[in-house]
């Protein structure tokens, strides 16, 4: 994975992007169709400290443009004042993993992100499917973070 160059003095750590993305509970995933037009739109998601988990639509626009190019890019931000502002983006490949929609099937590559999107959404450890959604695994290529409050006060 490339590793972020510019603003490492407001690059957030390892574990503090694991808990940011914990917490924050709404991503903006962009995609490109086949004309090229770029497609934005917001979306939950958990992240296992690796990969982030996309639990969307399968008759979505997102879904078609990422079964033809799967690369992604995703942005993940907080904060209101600029010395507040913080955030995560994270550039790679999204890919289907699963049924398509998501029965109610056991698959043990879902067990944990299942659980993750359960207990953040629901508050329990309950992940019900709907027919309607599947699962995308987002592999990173490269992650960018960035957190306003280091920066040093003048």
């Amino acid at each position: 994975m490339k590793q972020q160059r510019r603003g490492r003095s407001i690059a957030m750590t390892s574990e503090e992007i694991d808990v940011f993305l914990g917490e924050e509970r709404t991503c903006r995933v962009a995609t490109v169709d086949a004309n090229g037009t770029p497609h934005v739109a917001p979306l939950w998601f958990v992240w296992d400290g690796s990969c982030l988990w996309l639990n969307s639509i399968v008759r979505s626009q997102r879904w078609k443009d990422i079964a033809r190019d799967s690369r992604v890019s995703i942005v993940i931000d907080a904060g209101h004042g600029f010395g507040e502002l913080r955030g995560v983006e994270i550039c790679g490949h999204a890919e289907s993993v699963g049924e398509v929609p998501r029965g109610s099937s056991e698959d043990s590559r879902l067990t944990d992100p299942e659980l993750r999107f359960a207990r953040k959404y629901t508050g329990s450890d309950t992940f019900t499917a709907d027919g309607r959604h599947g699962w995308l695994r987002v592999t990173p290529n490269k992650i960018v973070s960035w957190d306003f409050r280091k920066t040093p006060k003048r």
